[in-house]
């Protein structure tokens, strides 16, 4: 399969219900995986947490914990998947929310951060 990209969500978006999601990256960092990739296009990440609103953003270190485990996850399947792991995109307007820190999502191999 060829994918475009990846598709960010909050675990607070209605669209999710526990399903629509191909990994799923908990508050502690820890990474859980759907049996199958479902969506042929984009690969769908979703973090949990409500970026929605600046006083529910998951609060560091739990924030840096699980934003290193997702940079991580996406340069891992980019590679897997022949993707460039900088097609990360919003799922919409509202999910992952106005306040999702994207300037702490480090998404890039060769500065040596992962």
């Amino acid at each position: 399969m060829e994918y475009k990209g990846f598709i960010l969500h909050h675990s607070r978006c209605p669209s999710i219900n526990g399903k629509g999601f191909d990994f799923w990256v908990g508050a502690d960092g820890g990474i859980y995986a759907a049996p199958l990739l479902t969506d042929p296009d984009y690969i769908h990440i979703c973090l949990e947490g409500d970026f929605g609103a600046e006083d529910s953003v998951p609060p560091l270190p739990g924030r840096k914990e699980q934003l290193f485990a997702a940079g991580k996850l996406i340069l891992e399947l980019a590679a897997r998947y022949h993707i460039s792991p900088l097609l990360v995109e919003p799922h919409s307007n509202s999910c992952p929310g106005a306040f999702f820190p994207w300037n702490e999502l480090v998404i890039y191999a060769s500065d040596g951060y992962h």
